[in-house]
């Protein structure tokens, strides 16, 4: 039995390692990329008065699939992000090898985990969009279904707590400009690498925000017990345009998401050691 669990270990590790995973990282990132672009460009839309499409990854598929040859947009990001899945869940069994053995070494796969899981999510609403599956059902649905569990409203709460700290880590890797250990050198040097880096540093800030933005919504919903107040990427930006200077917001956000699937394309030509 150890010899079979090494044996499969072994087969993991290599697998990660391989250059054909090389290719399907690339290829995943390109997709993410392209994803990011979509839902910016409907958050500029909607920042300057369109309503008509929701700026959210479900909304972003369905505008492409309208597009001539979109449906075979939409199925290239299905495998795209499912390749990202695979390569982040060997990540989480497999690698990591360079931390040390312990607490460094998990929290390290438990983030490939979760990261696989952000991931899976998107690719599943491309899959759900590519099916013809995708054009129902509310943001706030899963909320409304948690909420009746024991404990349902902390449990909300608390998911959104986590969906601020996660966006407020992306934002602390922007300034603290985190993000450049994913490019090769050739990619962080020359003005093509500076031009990436600043990509890089908008893109984190910005999504940083909206992302905290969606995890204050959904904390909102739990606390006040009402899975309507909670929802998606679409509904916090809808919020957004009631602040202040809501507009300038809303773009400011909306070129963060579009430089964030930018540094995606960066990433994907100068993937970084793994």
């Amino acid at each position: 039995m150890g010899d079979m669990t090494d044996q499969a270990q072994q087969l993991g590790r290599e697998a990660h390692n391989s250059d054909w995973m090389d290719v399907a990282i690339r290829a995943g990132l390109v997709a993410y990329g392209i994803v990011h672009l979509l839902v910016g460009w409907l958050a500029l839309q909607l920042a300057f008065g369109d309503r008509g499409e929701k700026a959210s990854n479900k909304g972003a598929m369905q505008e492409l699939a309208q597009q001539p040859f979109g449906d075979v947009l939409v199925w290239a990001i299905v495998v795209g992000m499912f390749l990202l899945v695979l390569w982040r869940l060997l990540e989480a069994f497999f690698g990591h090898q360079d931390k040390d053995e312990g607490s460094d070494r998990m929290k390290a796969r438990v983030v490939s985990g979760m990261k696989a899981a952000i991931y899976a999510a998107v690719g599943i609403t491309a899959l759900q969009v590519a099916i013809g599956s995708g054009k129902s059902g509310g943001g706030s649905r899963w909320t409304k279904t948690v909420m009746d569990w024991p404990a349902g409203q902390w449990i909300i709460a608390a998911i959104g707590l986590a969906v601020i700290i996660y966006g407020a880590d992306h934002v602390r890797k922007g300034f603290a400009e985190k993000y450049a250990k994913h490019l090769d050198a050739e990619g962080k040097s020359g003005q093509s690498g500076k031009a990436y880096l600043l990509f890089g540093k908008v893109g984190y800030v910005g999504k940083g925000i909206a992302i905290a933005i969606v995890g204050g919504l959904i904390m909102y919903g739990g606390i006040t017990h009402d899975a309507s107040k909670s929802g998606g990427l679409d509904q916090a930006l809808h919020k957004v345009l009631t602040y202040p200077f809501g507009v300038v917001l809303l773009v400011v956000m909306a070129a963060g998401i579009v430089c964030y699937g930018l540094f995606c394309f960066a990433r994907a030509r100068h993937l970084s050691a793994r």
